[in-house]
């Protein structure tokens, strides 16, 4: 018996990653939630401008959810897909009755900075267990988070 998966991964590091990785994809799971609700529900005259980018997030955040969720198939292992898991698993925290624009637009840095802070965890285990498959897909959720940081936290005045 090999100690290493179908692409070349020692076992017990791809266990590792899949266990995060399902990790992450609860939190994604529960923020890709949390902006549906922003989408849906914000109110006032920044309405026509935030549901739209709040439309574009969260079709971005379901590919990422795919995109995990393959990652870890790829590394031999079942993604998680109960809501029950998601809801157990995630430090992105639901929110409800949200209407505020800036309530909302707060709701969408709050859960970059606990994806961002997971995705750190992940690319530092994936780099360990030589897994550039991982690491790149990671990485490049980094950057594309931190510029959008940047762009809320601007529009809060922050």
């Amino acid at each position: 018996m090999s100690d290493t998966n179908a692409i070349g991964l020692q076992s017990a590091n791809a266990n590792r990653l899949a266990e995060k990785l399902n990790e992450l994809l609860a939190n994604y799971q529960v923020f890709y939630m949390n902006a549906r609700g922003c989408h849906w529900n914000v109110k006032g005259p920044q309405f026509f401008e935030l549901h739209n980018q709040f439309e574009l997030m969260y079709t971005d955040l379901l590919t990422k959810v795919d995109e995990i969720a393959e990652r870890i198939l790829t590394l031999g292992y079942t993604p998680l897909h109960a809501y029950s898991d998601y809801a157990r698993l995630s430090t992105v925290r639901e929110v409800t009755n949200v209407h505020d624009a800036a309530q909302c637009v707060q709701t969408m840095l709050d859960g970059l900075s606990t994806l961002l802070q997971i995705q750190r965890d992940v690319l530092d285990t994936a780099n360990d267990a030589d897994d550039e498959g991982t690491a790149s897909q990671v990485s490049d959720y980094i950057r594309e988070q931190e510029k959008t940081v940047w762009m809320l936290s601007a529009y809060l005045g922050k």
